[in-house]
């Protein structure tokens, strides 16, 4: 990869991806989320987990305020923001690191940015919400595009493709092209193919196995596999138990070339990519 390709510029400051691979900690403040629902929305315990996982090791804290997961049910605007803004609120001045919003709209965009967030997590890939990438644009911020097909209640209805790796290919370089053109630089702008996002189990392991070639659209690349249901389904495991089948597949994403990682186990999937970098290092050219 080129150097520019190896930047991340968020707000006033740039991630150096080949420094080591980051660890993106998630946060969901919602009551649904498949693995940690409820957990975290009293915003004091948000709080205490954000440090807490910044202290574990993360590079970046992902907020959701909407549970994204398949079949969910959508959530209102104000829900939204009465969910994450008491959390940024609190968080501003306490973290080093900076902070994600996990959203496909562009008013809770807008908000969260103006709160401290640096990072706006579009799962939508800026198809959702036509003003997203102006929102990005006009706060420099840092942005993830994301492929799905369908909205999380759909988004799992039909998850067949001609060829896959193309398909996800052609619309992730599509919302690339929506970034470009709402002003906002490519080195603002990372990938992610959309483990668990209308594919099927062998479709998220053919992601994984295949993810080397979407570095022809020249971005680093995010993967969020963290005890995701196609890793429940390969091994027979609750949501609580896949710990070492998420270890799994974030150490072959980091093999095949992704450099960020969304999951929930920071302290555990730190020290995994520490040593898979470690070891990668020496390998011979």
């Amino acid at each position: 990869m080129t150097r520019s390709s190896q930047l991340w510029e968020i707000g006033n400051r740039a991630l150096d991806l080949s420094l080591r691979p980051l660890i993106m900690g998630i946060l969901n403040v919602t009551p649904d989320s498949f693995s940690d629902g409820s957990l975290f929305l009293d915003p004091q315990r948000a709080v205490a987990r954000a440090l807490e996982m910044e202290a574990e090791g993360a590079d970046i804290i992902d907020i959701g305020g909407e549970s994204t997961r398949p079949n969910a049910a959508p959530v209102d605007e104000a829900e939204e923001l009465r969910r994450v803004l008491p959390v940024l609120e609190r968080l501003a001045g306490q973290l080093k690191i900076p902070v994600s919003i996990d959203t496909y709209k562009a008013a809770v965009a807008e908000r969260a940015l103006a709160a401290g967030a640096e990072i706006v997590n579009d799962i939508s890939g800026l198809t959702f919400d036509e003003r997203m990438g102006e929102v990005v644009a006009a706060a420099r911020a840092g942005l993830v595009v994301m492929h799905t097909r369908g909205t999380p209640a759909e988004m799992q209805k039909e998850t067949g493709y001609r060829s896959l790796i193309g398909e996800i290919t052609q619309s992730l370089r599509a919302s690339l092209a929506r970034a470009e053109s709402a002003g906002i630089a490519a080195t603002r702008v990372v990938i992610d193919p959309g483990i668990g996002f209308g594919k099927s189990v062998d479709g998220n392991l053919e992601i994984l196995a295949r993810l080397r070639e979407f570095a022809v659209l020249g971005r680093p690349i995010l993967i969020g596999t963290s005890r995701k249901s196609f890793i429940g389904k390969v091994l027979g495991r609750e949501g609580g138990d896949r710990l070492f089948g998420t270890a799994a597949t974030v150490a072959v994403a980091l093999l095949n070339g992704a450099s960020i990682f969304r999951v929930h186990d920071v302290r555990e999937m730190r020290d995994l990519v520490d040593m898979t970098q470690a070891i990668v290092k020496h390998a011979p050219p």
